[in-house]
């Protein structure tokens, strides 16, 4: 079983994909994210807080137990038997799936960590497929149209690992020598966190791989700007050095 919940909530078996339509409406999707993505154990207060984060209705409870209701159905519809797969005891709702069970935030995740890994232990080969996959996954939407503190703060360390995962991709590129796709890597991250210096010290270095010292001059010179107007500061050594090397 595979579960993709960046870009479009679904689930894949051997036989279907069971595409984000056929999830009880934006909470069921919502639920099943939650679930998925986390311990997979959840307090009904805790989904209660996640469904109605502003007013909580008189009757959440029923609406709840009827939210986990639909949701048991439709993965009834993999194979699995939808009571013991969304099981509710003792105040709380568990999400048990198949041991052999893909979830692509978390394949990202573990992906990421290989690839750092492997940059560590001066591996760049090793890292690029695992960078790969992990920016692959992180680069698509989470829950687009949704709001609340848990999709906000869920976005937020998307947002970290993403640009991790573009920062680990550009890495490895240049490691296997392949700076133009290190370069493209490196760009993103600049435009995921266009007040991080390491984003455009990589961005440098590809420039310079390339033979392209104008364009490392050019991206010297916006950093520096960019620091000096909005905090009054200079670029750190590490991109200073990268400067003088730019300027042979």
């Amino acid at each position: 079983m595979r579960i993709y919940l960046m870009g479009r909530v679904m689930i894949e078996t051997h036989d279907e994909v069971l595409e984000s339509s056929v999830f009880p409406g934006r909470q069921g999707r919502l639920l099943f994210a939650y679930l998925a993505s986390g311990s997979r154990r959840a307090e009904r207060d805790e989904l209660a807080s996640l469904l109605w984060p502003d007013i909580l209705p008189d009757a959440w409870e029923v609406s709840l137990h009827a939210l986990v209701s639909k949701l048991r159905k439709v993965l009834a519809r993999t194979g699995l038997n939808g009571s013991e797969s969304l099981r509710g005891a003792q105040g709380c709702y568990e999400l048990r799936l198949p041991d052999a069970s893909w979830v692509d935030m978390r394949e990202a995740m573990t992906s990421l960590d290989r690839a750092e890994g492997s940059l560590a232990h001066g591996n760049p080969g090793a890292a690029l497929a695992d960078a790969v996959v992990s920016s692959t996954i992180l680069h698509r939407s989470f829950l687009r149209g949704e709001s609340g503190p848990w999709v906000e703060r869920k976005r937020r360390q998307l947002h970290e690992w993403e640009m991790r995962a573009f920062d680990a991709a550009s890495a490895a590129w240049l490691g296997v020598g392949n700076p133009m796709a290190a370069r493209h890597a490196a760009q993103h991250v600049v435009d995921l966190a266009p007040f991080r210096e390491s984003a455009y010290a990589r961005l440098m270095e590809c420039h310079l791989a390339a033979g392209n010292r104008a364009e490392a001059i050019r991206v010297y010179s916006e950093v520096r700007e960019l620091l000096a107007e909005s905090m009054g500061v200079s670029p750190t050594p590490e991109v200073e050095d990268l400067y003088l090397r730019a300027l042979g």
